[in-house]
């Protein structure tokens, strides 16, 4: 019996300046109904299981505020403990992230 498989492909375009820094991001995930989105930032981490390291992309364009990636990094956290929480279950590590998340937006004057 064979398995059906799909491929779904994510694109990230970064356009840099001739100091090779980003000046604009954009993606596109046609499956998710994105095509060519801007974006100010792009976070992507990748487990490399032969060498059991995590690969990392991190990229933001020089006009980023710095209030929003204030913003976008502690979403981006909370975002890890639902997702850490799903992957483990492990509810009591995983609230102990949220605690530092709200630590963190505490620290950042992020939440009204």
């Amino acid at each position: 019996m064979s398995k059906n498989t799909f491929t779904s492909e994510i694109k990230i375009n970064v356009e840099l300046d001739e100091n090779r820094i980003p000046e604009n991001l954009s993606w596109t995930a046609e499956d998710g109904g994105v095509r060519e989105a801007q974006a100010k930032a792009v976070l992507l981490s990748i487990w490399d299981n032969q060498q059991k390291e995590t690969l990392r992309i991190d990229l933001w364009t020089k006009d980023m505020p710095v209030d929003e990636m204030k913003v976008f990094f502690h979403q981006t956290l909370v975002a890890l403990a639902d997702t850490y929480q799903r992957a483990t279950q492990d509810d009591k590590m995983a609230d102990t992230m949220r605690d530092f998340t709200d630590f963190f937006a505490e620290k950042l004057n992020l939440k009204a």
